[in-house]
């Protein structure tokens, strides 16, 4: 007999929030850790920043100055009229076009590598990588100073995880050889986002190689600044394109676009797009990212002196700021990082940066390991020598009074 109409239960039937009673919160435990992140002054704040903005940035990770490039901001436009403005699906089912397909050709060219292939952010990149080349039973040794992405990439992969002290390709080897016979990788920072200091990267890989170990190299903060032109750290190293090295990398950086990438051998490539989750589930980055990225790429290509600039932005804010007295990370890339006497210090140090006009990075624990709390500065390669003073000027004069007195931490000597 057919059920009476008004008998059916509408699915989409919700009661009135409003008419809701019941004491019972169950988020109520979300205002315990505010008051407690409150107490501890570790209150994270978004602030929007206009198109417009005045402030002389030493904040964003824009290393060659190419975001609001009239290039490649024109070919973003174009690539979102011509293919839309989202990739409309998995790169699986709708969401690769020829544009991908040619960032993708024209990275691994670029960097050394046989293939690469484009994910929705560096993070993806990142989490594609570590739990797709490794699996239950397997071993991962990461670097101490390896970024947050990493380290949730090696939750994630259900594989043993060794941390090792930072840099040390010595700790690196003693692991390998305490666990003989398995399957391993090691991973680690190129360039390390905090202290902008490179890892040892020949070093290891002949450690790898030594022991029969793949090697993945996260190198977000070293493409477009490190590497002949630009090409990256494993250029620099002379094992890009080696058969056990894989480089994830990220395209908002120097790029100044959006989105993520995995490079290595064409199998590895392969096997991440039938293996890897945050590839297979996530939807296809926007065709406007990748026309930006692309057009970044090339004009890297045609104007390899904006590496070189980076770096050497990079090395004159280091030395006028230790030559004022202050204590900063010497840097291998574009990233200077300048030590503050506590936390509180820090955080007041930048904003009084920015009350003068200047944007600077602000790092304190627990987003930094070692206990160091640091004000971040990142080079970019269209800064003038005015701008560059400017910002000297600023961070010396607003400096607080006790920080010419800090002494070197352990990753600022």
């Amino acid at each position: 007999m057919a059920q009476d109409p008004s008998d059916r239960t509408d699915p989409l039937d919700r009661t009135d929030p409003s008419e809701w009673t019941d004491p019972f919160d169950p988020f109520d435990w979300t205002d315990d850790e505010a008051r407690r992140r409150e107490t501890a002054g570790l209150v994270r704040t978004l602030r929007p920043r206009p198109a417009d903005s005045t402030l002389l940035d030493l904040a964003s990770n824009d290393y060659l100055g190419l975001a609001r490039h009239p290039a490649v901001t024109g070919a973003a436009a174009d690539a979102a009229r011509r293919w839309g403005a989202g990739a409309t699906g998995s790169r699986l089912v709708t969401g690769s076009t020829a544009l991908h397909a040619e960032l993708e050709r024209e990275l691994a060219e670029f960097c050394g590598f046989e293939a690469a292939l484009v994910l929705s952010s560096g993070y993806a990149a990142n989490l594609a990588a570590l739990t797709a080349l490794t699996a239950r039973g397997s071993l991962l040794v990461s670097d101490a100073g390896n970024h947050a992405s990493i380290v949730d990439g090696c939750r994630l992969s259900r594989a043993e995880t060794v941390v090792v002290p930072h840099a040390e390709p010595d700790a690196v080897r003693k692991t390998l050889e305490a666990h003989p016979g398995r399957r391993s990788l090691v991973v680690s920072d190129a360039v390390f986002s905090v202290d902008g200091d490179a890892a040892p990267l020949a070093e290891l890989a002949g450690v790898c190689r030594a022991r029969g170990a793949a090697l993945l190299v996260d190198d977000a903060h070293g493409l477009g600044v490190l590497g002949e032109g630009g090409r990256g750290t494993a250029h620099a190293a002379g094992i890009a394109g080696a058969a056990g090295v894989a480089v994830t990398l990220t395209l908002s950086k120097s790029l100044g676009s959006q989105g993520g990438a995995v490079l290595g051998p064409a199998r590895v490539i392969e096997h991440l797009v039938n293996a890897a989750r945050t590839f297979i589930f996530d939807t296809g980055l926007a065709p406007a990212a990748v026309g930006g990225a692309l057009e970044s790429l090339r004009l890297l290509r045609r104007e390899p002196g904006r590496a070189d600039r980076a770096r050497e932005v990079a090395r004159t804010l280091h030395r006028r700021l230790t030559a004022a007295g202050l204590t900063a990370a010497p840097p291998d890339a574009a990233v200077v990082s300048v030590q503050a006497p506590s936390p509180e210090a820090a955080v007041r140090w930048a904003a009084d940066c920015r009350a003068e006009g200047l944007a600077v990075g602000c790092f304190r624990p627990p987003s930094v390991p070692d206990g160091i709390s640091r004000i971040r500065l990142t080079a970019r390669a269209d800064l003038t020598d005015e701008q560059i003073g400017a910002a000297v000027r600023t961070i010396t004069a607003v400096a607080p009074a006790d920080a010419t007195a800090v002494r070197p931490g352990p990753g600022l000597t």
